[in-house]
């Protein structure tokens, strides 16, 4: 059997990763003060920046499978700043939204940095790559006003990249890759010490609404005050957000580790990501292990499934395969020797106008939801934990002028 069979929807995160250690399923019932349904990065961010402003709080944290196996630990690596559906001209919201964002990466370079294994974050900066002259030159004009506004930006031009079809891009050097996977199993423990009641593999299969939200699943119940949905693109099959949010299947693949050489000769340099500027935009992350992973690229790349559905099969996994495979090889000629090794999907939460929201809703205002990140959920999500907790505690202002906030 083949790398490419034998490792079928198998992500790289995790084969770059120490393997899970799930805790127990819930067994019972218990009331707690807020339930978190989702123990991806919106989850997890949630319960610690609850339990540092409320220490004597009791959480609750129901996961479907292990930490991260949802899109947390299934995505392209990529921790950005901006709001995608959001595009400000003028300096102060420019500066206001790139310094939020920045916050969100923040937040995963803390983590990674305290709790994670070496190489788990890196902040090396990323690509955005223009396969169109003119759009190029727009964006070298972009950067200069991003620069005069105090934002750090930097156009490269066509002669310095080694990206066929490129006439030029636009660094961030403040964004940064993650490996999720990772950095979620690292934080399992502290989750345990910090006292947060965790239970993975419970499937959360009803929720009643009320004062006080019940939550079912195959092994018990629990009983708390507020709930927070953290469960993104897998939002509508719980009964939420139904007629607002997409669950798209995101299909992935990467290839086996690069030789040094490789990666000279596709000008992978002082950078570990890139994207390009196409409708369905392709990207390419350089992993911690010296594989190459790139993601999106045209319509195959993408799945939806009628009624919201999300269900994961390895027939829309290879059929996505052969055309990723040629902008991979059209991108980097260079390494069209290189088998491929991962392929996978994961699911975004994609809004209509890919904006994603962050707030706090329901007749008892207990319902609080974080959600439709729209590509952009590693600095998004764990900043949302952020969000929530101050959202909890009553702090509504430090976040009121932002176009996620309580956004319908």
């Amino acid at each position: 059997m083949s790398d490419q069979q034998e490792d079928a929807n198998r992500a790289v995160w995790t084969a770059e990763s120490e393997q899970p250690r799930p805790t127990a399923p819930l067994a019972g019932a218990l009331t707690t003060d807020v339930a978190i349904v989702g123990g991806g990065f919106t989850g997890v961010s949630t319960a610690l920046h609850l339990r540092r402003v409320r220490p004597d709080l009791g959480i609750v944290l129901l996961e479907a499978g292990a930490l991260g196996q949802g899109a947390s630990g299934r995505n392209g690596g990529q921790a950005l700043h901006w709001i995608n559906g959001v595009s400000p001209e003028n300096p102060e919201p420019l500066r206001r939204i790139h310094a939020v964002t920045d916050m969100g990466i923040d937040i995963a370079e803390r983590l990674a940095a305290e709790h994670a294994p070496p190489g788990t974050f890196r902040r090396a900066g990323a690509l955005e790559v223009f396969t169109d002259a003119r759009r190029a030159e727009q964006a070298h004009a972009r950067a200069e006003r991003w620069n005069a506004a105090g934002i750090a930006a930097e156009f490269i031009p066509a002669s310095r990249l080694g990206i066929a079809g490129a006439h030029g891009a636009v660094r961030n050097p403040l964004a940064g890759r993650l490996n999720g996977f990772a950095l979620l199993q690292a934080l399992r423990p502290v989750l345990v010490k910090r006292g947060i009641a965790l239970y993975e593999g419970s499937r959360v299969t009803r929720i009643r609404g009320g004062r006080e939200i019940a939550l079912e699943t195959a092994g018990g119940e629990v009983r708390a005050r507020a709930l927070v949905l953290a469960t993104n693109g897998y939002t509508p099959a719980l009964g939420f957000f139904r007629a607002g949010l997409l669950p798209l299947h995101s299909h992935v693949l990467a290839t086996a580790p690069l030789a040094p050489e490789d990666w000279q000769r596709i000008g992978f340099s002082d950078w570990d990501s890139l994207s390009d500027d196409l409708d369905r935009v392709a990207y390419a992350t350089r992993t911690a292990g010296g594989r190459l992973l790139l993601g999106g690229g045209g319509n195959a790349a993408y799945t939806y499934h009628y009624g919201s559905r999300v269900v994961t099969t390895e027939a829309a996994i290879a059929r996505s395969q052969p055309s990723m495979q040629r902008i991979l090889h059209r991108y980097f000629p260079g390494i069209a020797h290189v088998p491929i090794e991962h392929r996978w999907s994961g699911v975004l939460g994609i809004t209509l106008d890919r904006i994603c929201s962050i707030g706090v809703r329901g007749e008892h205002q207990n319902l609080f939801h974080a959600l439709g990140y729209s590509g952009h959920g590693i600095s998004l999500a764990l900043l949302a934990g952020k969000v929530l907790a101050d959202l909890y505690v009553g702090n509504h202002d430090d976040w009121k002028d932002l176009p996620f906030y309580n956004k319908k």
